[in-house]
């Protein structure tokens, strides 16, 4: 695939939009099997859709929830800090080819390699963030620009779904029925408030100054909950704090949810006497 312009990518996913319109008309109205149930398999060349390159499983994860089929991901997994990374001349490749580029702020280097690769595609940065409000806002915007709404609403409500009763887990694990007392990592405001704690105070991302430790420490929390991606070590030396590692970032299978159940389950673990 040669590299697109503004002009030619928006043609493509109009047109993706169209079969994958045309497709459907064709299985409803004619593609069922002699006893009317339809048949599972999809047509023959049913269009992957547009090339999404994300700069990490993070974004790669929205993009998928989305609806993006054909993604590519730049920072394996194995490296904790995105930032950190150090592009590869097949990275550069990837982003040649692809409609969209995904990143987040702190990863700069997703611009500089549309740049470098002479590309054409978009470049749209996302508010990293597992909130659900924020997620699902994401992955709608995304499915607009992709012309994935309906699968990414499918997925939405899966989400929700799912959500609903981790959370219900983790509040009846709260020990006599009191919600977890907490500091947080700025980034992990997703995982207190799955857990329905009492946010005593954040840190980060930087890391704890004197000032704040003694701040911190003195609301005497239950529980820190610490980024794994960006830890510097125990938070609250001296508090009798049970520090949690947790993590922000999908594995390579790019699958959301599993954020939610790994966090939802370590919570438990945790709160258990």
């Amino acid at each position: 695939m040669g590299i697109l312009t503004r002009a030619g990518r928006r043609a493509r996913i109009l047109a993706l939009k169209a079969g994958a319109l045309t497709a459907g008309a064709l299985l409803l109205a004619g593609c069922g099997s002699a006893d009317g149930d339809a048949k599972d398999d999809p047509p023959a060349g049913q269009a992957e859709g547009p090339a999404v390159v994300a700069a990490s499983a993070w974004e790669g994860a929205f993009a998928k929830a989305a609806g993006a089929t054909n993604i590519t991901v730049i920072v394996p997994p194995s490296i904790k800090h995105a930032p950190d990374y150090d592009p590869k001349p097949s990275d550069l490749a990837a982003v040649a080819e692809a409609d969209f580029v995904l990143y987040a702020p702190f990863e700069g280097f997703a611009g500089k390699l549309k740049d470098a690769a002479g590309s054409a595609a978009e470049l749209v940065e996302l508010k990293l963030d597992n909130a659900p409000e924020t997620m699902s806002a994401e992955v709608r915007r995304l499915a607009g620009m992709f012309g994935t709404e309906q699968a990414a609403e499918s997925w939405i409500s899966g989400f929700e779904t799912e959500y609903d009763r981790l959370s219900s887990e983790v509040r009846d694990a709260w020990q006599e029925g009191k919600p977890p007392k907490v500091v947080h990592q700025a980034f992990l405001g997703f995982a207190a408030q799955l857990a329905g704690a009492e946010v005593l105070g954040t840190y980060g991302p930087g890391p704890v100054t004197a000032s704040q430790l003694s701040e911190l420490s003195a609301k005497e929390p239950e529980f820190v909950f610490d980024n794994e991606q960006m830890s510097t070590g125990t938070v609250l030396p001296g508090s009798a704090a049970q520090q949690l590692s947790l993590s922000n970032y999908p594995s390579e299978d790019m699958d959301l949810l599993s954020v939610y159940r790994t966090t939802a389950q370590q919570i438990i673990t945790a709160l258990q006497p």
